[in-house]
């Protein structure tokens, strides 16, 4: 049993994820850079460190769900020197996985276990308990983390070594951009052929062209309305290519999502 969890990155996605550990029972200790993003648990038995290296020394498995490979790395060059040996480091953020690997390395020095453990399903997914989380890393350390993540999650898969996560995770976003691509065109398509839009989208999303991409692009009145979330995917289009390189395998899904993602931010 996990004595003590520490959150850091209480946005849209963590703040809900923080909130659903402490309000299972467990110890929850958090930081934020903005005093504002500790408001909403105010009303909770969370506590509050004064710096990440408080944190860090009060608890036994500590997140971290920022934005991206720097505002991770920054955070823990402030975390792995205070943990304590035993404790357990969790990257929610979804990176590199090669900075993963680096960040596990530095924390083995110092008898620190580190799971990449990147999640899918939104906000809302933390509240209904319903994310996916995606584990790389020692099962072992797994099994004794578990329980806090069973605390936001519906699924949870060990898919490897530490890395493993964020690799998965990456394929998964390149598929969800290139299937709002797919979208993207197949509706512009019955635009151009006289087909409804609204009934075309509403077909398909009972038939067996659907997908969860179909799903969230048919609700957008145009593609600049996925401009936040056109930006991470971009982002993580763009670790998925730096991760493989040069391999022709991925030109078929670049070809759907990275046009597409261009039209997000235009």
């Amino acid at each position: 049993m996990i004595a003590s969890v520490g959150f850091i990155g209480l946005g849209s996605q963590g703040a809900p994820m923080a909130r659903r550990i402490v309000e299972e029972g467990h110890k929850l200790t958090l930081w934020a850079r903005r005093p504002e993003s500790l408001l909403p648990f105010a009303d909770t038995a969370a506590s509050v460190a004064a710096t990440p290296a408080d944190l860090a020394a009060a608890c036994e498995l500590v997140c971290i769900c920022v934005v991206d490979d720097l505002g991770v790395a920054e955070i823990a060059d402030q975390l792995i020197p205070a943990m304590k040996s035993g404790s357990i480091l969790v990257i929610h953020s979804t990176i590199h996985p090669e900075s993963c690997k680096k960040l596990s390395e530095k924390c083995s020095v110092r008898g620190i276990a580190l799971l990449d453990a990147p999640v899918s399903g939104g906000g809302s997914g933390a509240s209904e308990k319903t994310l996916t989380v995606m584990i790389g890393g020692d099962a072992g350390v797994l099994e004794r983390a578990q329980p806090v993540f069973e605390c936001f999650a519906g699924t949870i898969v060990h898919l490897g070594d530490v890395g493993a996560g964020q690799t998965a995770k990456l394929i998964n976003n390149m598929l969800m951009a290139a299937n709002m691509g797919l979208a993207h065109h197949s509706l512009a398509m019955g635009d151009a052929l006289g087909v409804d839009r609204t009934a075309l989208a509403s077909l398909i999303k009972s038939s067996s062209g659907r997908s969860f991409g179909m799903e969230v692009y048919a609700r957008l009145p145009n593609p600049r309305a996925f401009n936040h979330g056109g930006k991470l995917l971009a982002k993580d289009a763009g670790l998925l290519a730096a991760l493989i390189g040069p391999n022709p395998d991925l030109t078929s899904m670049e070809n759907a999502a990275l046009p597409f993602l261009a039209l997000t931010s235009e």
